[in-house]
């Protein structure tokens, strides 16, 4: 392959400026220059100096690109110390030349380099550009695009390890209820739902947020703040409580109704402190300091206590509370509060009573002693027609047993008879005959819920699943699962809704399920729980 000649129409435009370029010296450039600007490009828009010098490589790039022919690899350096151009084409190694804008063999290479070797990279000066009008445009555009994005990931780097934090800025504009602030080095946000009501802000105000979201977006990362934000408040009080920031007082729980009311729960590492007196501060200083920044939010303080029913009395102050009754599976409480207190508790449009159920996590039911005590009438009388109907006895006996705290007749028949016989008032013959008749009673239904079970198709490997009864069997078939394959195909929440009178909890839900499904896997129990999730 002759090697003698490396002018072909393609290359010949860059291979007629190397020889101008060994023939002329080198254009003069303002070199200082153009590291002065690369200098205060970067102070003022805080990113790196070689960031910029890097942009301004890649505009001359292109427009030596655009001069030369865009098929030749071009390269250009600038020396950060004395601001010296450099514009060099690159070429490759090769043994046989498939592209000769961009490749070169190896003999012609030798005559430049003796050291040449296939796949070194052989570097072809070329004098500076002149920039033309639009040549300089498009250097422009590149340097103010390249700058612009190691703007955007420099904000995003500095503010994506600030989340969690109060911010404060400037009003830059307000757009459809969206407040765009200046953050001095950055801009953010404050979306209309994370405003506060009836809060409204002007080109020049000043503004105090919590930042909650920082994301990277195409326009740029963008700074999402808050004032409603229930970490806004915490952040508040560790401004102005000194045992909050030290860690001396913690705060375990907050509920917010933004711009109205809040609660806290409040908590002393430190048994000589109060934590409610600390974060009210000397005539209230503290608190006023934080209720003035949410203009005007009510703030009840109060102090968390590990114990579910002491925390939960106090998280309705300052409703006053009669009696409380927990469910700790389903975790809800029933409170019984005083006539004149009903109001108070619930609060305006149930809003004492909404805080305080976030605050603790626990479904708050409440009711007037009245109401409480009607309803626990209703509840007796119809226990005490339960056992005089199905145990066949007197009303007296009937009562006993309901005062007795049995309330059906699977409570009869499972205690054991010692349990009965030792009630006070009781004769031990007739608690064995109690007993007796408990269970007589429960073999009758069974029976009968059995043989119902038969006549709605309910198979008998759906019958052998552990924790589903008779009656719910009755109830499942009456609904359409009868077999194995209906029961698993059922998500836990279908079947606790499928059968509301069995009192299954989701975990209980899950148990069958998984269960029904076992055949499905029959080697692999770990595929059967993967599924049941």
């Amino acid at each position: 392959m002759a090697t003698t000649s490396r002018a072909t129409p393609k290359a010949s435009k860059a291979s007629k400026a190397a020889k101008e370029q060994e023939a002329e010296p080198t254009t003069s450039w303002n070199r200082m220059e153009l590291l002065q600007i690369a200098d205060a490009v970067a102070r003022e828009k805080s990113i790196e100096r070689e960031t910029v010098i890097a942009a301004m490589e890649e505009a001359i790039q292109k427009a030596a690109r655009s001069k030369y022919g865009h098929e030749n690899d071009i390269r250009a350096e600038i020396d950060p110390k004395n601001g010296a151009i450099k514009i060099f084409r690159c070429l490759e190694v090769v043994e046989n030349v498939e592209n000769e804008a961009t490749q070169v063999p190896l003999q012609f290479a030798r005559d430049r380099n003796p050291d040449a070797q296939v796949g070194d990279v052989l570097a072809e000066p070329l004098p500076p550009v002149d920039f033309g009008r639009i040549a300089a445009q498009t250097a422009k555009q590149v340097i103010v695009q390249k700058v612009r994005e190691a703007e955007r990931e420099r904000q995003y780097e500095e503010y994506k390890d600030r989340i969690g934090e109060i911010s404060n800025g400037l009003v830059k504009r307000v757009d459809y209820g969206n407040v765009v602030v200046d953050l001095g080095r950055a801009e953010a946000i404050v979306r209309r739902d994370d405003l506060l009501p009836r809060e409204s802000f002007r080109q020049g105000d000043r503004i105090r947020a919590y930042i909650y979201d920082v994301r990277r977006e195409p326009r740029g990362p963008q700074i999402f703040l808050s004032r409603t934000h229930p970490q806004f408040m915490i952040q508040l009080f560790k401004q102005e409580v000194p045992e909050l920031y030290d860690g001396i007082i913690e705060i375990r729980a907050v509920a917010r109704d933004p711009g109205s009311r809040a609660k806290i729960a409040v908590f002393s590492n430190d048994a000589a402190i109060d934590p409610v007196g600390a974060c009210v501060g000397m005539r209230g200083s503290r608190v006023q300091a934080v209720v003035n920044e949410l203009q005007g939010e009510k703030i009840d303080i109060i102090q968390w206590s590990q114990d579910h029913a002491t925390f939960i009395v106090n998280g309705l102050a300052p409703a006053e509370v009669a009696k409380v009754v927990l469910d700790e599976e389903a975790r809800r409480i029933e409170v019984v509060v005083p006539d004149d207190q009903l109001s108070l508790a619930i609060g305006r449009r149930g809003q004492n009573v909404r805080l305080a159920s976030q605050l603790t996590g626990w479904d708050i039911d409440i009711l007037t002693e009245a109401e409480e005590s009607e309803r626990r009438q209703e509840e007796f009388k119809a226990r005490t027609e339960l056992f005089v109907k199905t145990l066949d006895v007197d009303e007296f006996l009937a009562q006993l047993l309901v005062t007795e705290g049995f309330a059906t007749v699977e409570d009869v028949a499972y205690v054991p008879e010692e349990d009965l016989s030792g009630i006070e008032g009781l004769d031990p013959n007739v608690a064995t005959e109690l007993h007796k008749r408990a269970n007589t009673y429960l073999e009758a239904r069974n029976a009968e819920f059995e043989e119902q079970r038969k006549k709605l198709g309910v198979t008998d490997e759906l019958a052998a699943i552990e924790g589903i009864t008779s009656e719910m069997m009755v109830q499942l078939g009456e609904k359409g699962v009868k077999t194995l394959d209906d029961l698993a195909d059922l998500a836990g929440d279908e079947l606790v809704d499928m059968l509301p009178e069995a009192g299954l909890t989701a975990d209980d839900a899950n148990a069958i399920i998984m269960a029904a499904r076992k055949h499905w896997f029959p080697d692999e129990p770990a595929a059967a729980e993967s599924a049941a999730d």
